[in-house]
């Protein structure tokens, strides 16, 4: 059995790539909008790890919050809030690590799990 390469993620070529695509969009606007990797001479990392099993997405962001990524709960009106929540959703874990002053969260999306299902 061959992996998926990373050509392989892109839109409509492979399932999970609609939601990888959507998992770094809300982990790097996180790092944007609440470090202060959005400040002018800040900056965030992506990692992208790919394996027969998983699908692994990293955003290191250059801190500055004062506190580690969480989901929080809003009401469905909230224009703010809700992306780590939705990537939580998507994901099939989520791991928040403190790194370099600054936070690191992974999402990792197991290649042969249905959203919402966890592999056995």
């Amino acid at each position: 059995m061959t992996h998926p390469g990373p050509e392989s993620l892109l839109p409509g070529t492979w399932p999970l790539a609609e939601d990888a695509a959507l998992i770094v969009s809300e982990l790097s606007a996180n790092a944007i909008l609440r470090t202060a990797s959005g400040k002018e001479s800040g900056s965030f990392r992506l990692a992208l790890a790919v394996s027969s099993q998983v699908i692994a997405l990293s955003v290191t962001d250059d801190g500055g919050s004062g506190s580690a990524p969480a989901v929080e709960h809003q009401d469905q009106e909230a224009e703010h809030g809700r992306g780590l929540g939705m990537v939580s959703v998507i994901a099939h874990r989520v791991v928040v690590h403190d790194s370099d002053g600054g936070h690191t969260v992974t999402a990792e999306l197991f290649t042969g799990a249905r959203r919402g299902g966890h592999p056995c």
